[in-house]
């Protein structure tokens, strides 16, 4: 296939564009480069021509951007606007858009008894108020897949959970972790509580499922994750265990972290597509490399 796949510069993006190139297909990358054009120019002008369409591209961070900068994360919005703008106008047969667990609402994410999200959850007509700007946008752009949809795309809705892997930026949780476990820090920061939870799965997974629900034309919207909660402190445990020492956790009460449990059930994906790396051996690798 021909196959655009913007965001191919990003951590699920240039993982994606690998295994595509591996499958054979042909890939066109566009990303944000400085000074030159990016996605938007490029679909305000392209005219298409493309057998299957993958947007990854968005301006994210950790949950320090997701919180400290919201008016920049809300470019999201022309972003995928001007995604499906171009999807209906150059006849494209076949789409995903990556929304993200972001957009379900923050009053299904509270202390307590952990609720499971899924997929109906989110209620177009009602959809309760998702995660900051970024949840925000991802709510619109998959109200915006319904109207490509009826100018005849089939498109793919995936919400990945805490998507990991070894080469991720390390603004985020994970490389963070794995940071300060290789370093042997003691204390061992962790931000918050250290009791929020979040249901993680390995950016190879992310991408089989992606690939998976391709494959097998899944329209989603659908959850990509375990439905295995998994608090900071227990990560913290997992991480230093895994690398051979026992530090005094330090929790940093005033830093940014978001809601407090966000777990997926993950029925939906279960039909088509088996994760296949623990957590423990994504930390086993991470550790490894």
């Amino acid at each position: 296939m021909d196959v655009l796949l913007t965001g191919h510069k990003g951590f699920i993006g240039r993982h994606l564009h690998r295994a595509l190139e591996e499958q054979g297909h042909d890939v066109l990358g566009v990303d944000y480069e400085r000074h030159h054009s990016d996605a938007i120019d490029f679909f305000r002008y392209d005219s298409g021509g493309y057998d299957l369409a993958i947007h990854c591209a968005a301006n994210v961070g950790g949950r320090a951007v997701i919180d400290g900068s919201p008016l920049a994360v809300a470019t999201n919005l022309a972003l995928d606007s001007w995604y499906m703008r171009w999807l209906a106008r150059s006849g494209t047969q076949r789409a995903v858009y990556f929304s993200s667990s972001a957009a379900y609402p923050v009053a299904l994410q509270q202390p307590g008894e952990i609720h499971r999200l899924v997929e109906t959850d989110i209620d177009y007509e009602q959809p309760g108020r998702p995660d900051a700007t970024y949840g925000l946008a991802k709510l619109t752009g998959e109200q915006l897949c319904q109207y490509a949809a009826a100018e005849g795309t089939r498109m793919t809705i995936l919400r990945p959970f805490s998507g990991y892997g070894s080469d991720q930026d390390p603004a985020y949780p994970f490389p963070a972790f794995i940071r300060r476990a290789r370093e042997r820090q003691d204390p061992f920061e962790v931000w918050g509580s250290g009791s929020s939870t979040r249901d993680w799965i390995h950016i190879d997974d992310l991408v089989g499922a992606t690939l998976a629900a391709v494959d097998q034309d899944v329209e989603g919207p659908v959850n990509l994750g375990w439905g295995r909660p998994v608090s900071f402190d227990e990560l913290a445990g997992y991480v230093t265990q895994a690398a051979g020492y026992s530090p005094v956790v330090k929790h940093l009460g005033d830093a940014p972290q978001g809601v407090h449990h966000r777990v997926c059930d993950p029925k939906k994906m279960l039909a088509f597509y088996q994760p296949k790396v623990t957590l423990e051996e994504g930390i086993r690798r991470a550790l490894a490399d």
